[in-house]
């Protein structure tokens, strides 16, 4: 039997060349697997906007950074946050952080997070008032009412001041962070305060006391008082009375003699 031809053999192995090639050809379309995504870094989308210094301090002075960012790897639900910008802080009434004490700083920050994500479209049939981080702190309510006004604008609300929610700095589950021009101010800690009630005088009374010794007019008299009956006290009718049965037993002596 003779040898096969090399003609015959390069017939026989181009199928073979053919399957290389196309799976070559496979590998460099597709490339490699992509990475899977990493942690959240909430700051980094923060610099990146380029305005929300005040707000970066403050979440890393109150330790919240860690904690929004631990909880968006352990939950299923996201996160939604509003980013006040430097000049919304700077709006601000002079000393209105530094009059905060450390926990109520940490219930306004957290009061501008939702434990859930939202896209813009959301808003427009959540059920109001929607509860916030903050919800439950200090006794309060601390929930937020938003107003869509379509063409995905919303509005938020305080109850203490209104503002819409602008530029989206991210909107991607399971985070969401969305800009705004005003400090979220909570009306648990900045609304009108119910009018302090007046204490009781120390006898219990009011303190315009019914109770006192109106003051005489001038020239007015002062009432006499009543003057006694001669016949009262305790040898008033009595004495009368036994004066004239003495006077009677006289005059039957008299008669008798």
């Amino acid at each position: 039997m003779a040898p096969p031809s090399p003609l015959s053999l390069i017939l026989l192995s181009l199928p073979c060349l053919l399957l290389l090639l196309q799976a070559q050809a496979q590998a460099q379309t597709t490339g490699p697997a992509p990475a899977p995504p990493g942690p959240i870094n909430i700051t980094a989308i923060l610099e990146k906007g380029g305005q929300f210094t005040t707000l970066i301090r403050l979440l890393n002075t109150n330790q919240i950074i860690n904690q929004l960012e631990s909880q968006l790897n352990s939950s299923n639900q996201g996160l939604t946050i509003f980013a006040p910008t430097d000049n919304a802080f700077t709006s601000l009434k002079p000393g209105t952080l530094n009059s905060l004490t450390t926990q109520q700083q940490v219930a306004l920050l957290l009061y501008h997070v939702l434990p859930k994500y939202y896209n813009l479209a959301s808003f427009e049939s959540v059920s109001n008032p929607v509860r916030t981080q903050a919800g439950g702190m200090d006794g309060g309510e601390y929930g937020l009412n938003f107003t869509s006004l379509g063409n995905n604008q919303v509005n938020v609300s305080t109850g203490v001041v209104e503002t819409q929610l602008n530029n989206a700095l991210r909107q991607e589950f399971p985070l969401a962070v969305y800009q705004v021009d005003k400090v979220l101010l909570p009306s648990d800690l900045f609304g009108a305060k119910p009018p302090a009630k007046s204490s009781p005088s120390p006898s219990g009374s009011p303190a315009d006391d019914t109770n006192t010794t109106p003051a005489k007019k001038p020239g007015a008299k002062a009432p006499s008082a009543p003057s006694k009956d001669s016949s009262s006290g305790p040898y008033g009718k009595s004495s009368v009375g036994v004066g004239l049965v003495l006077g009677v037993v006289l005059l039957c002596t008299s008669f008798l003699s």
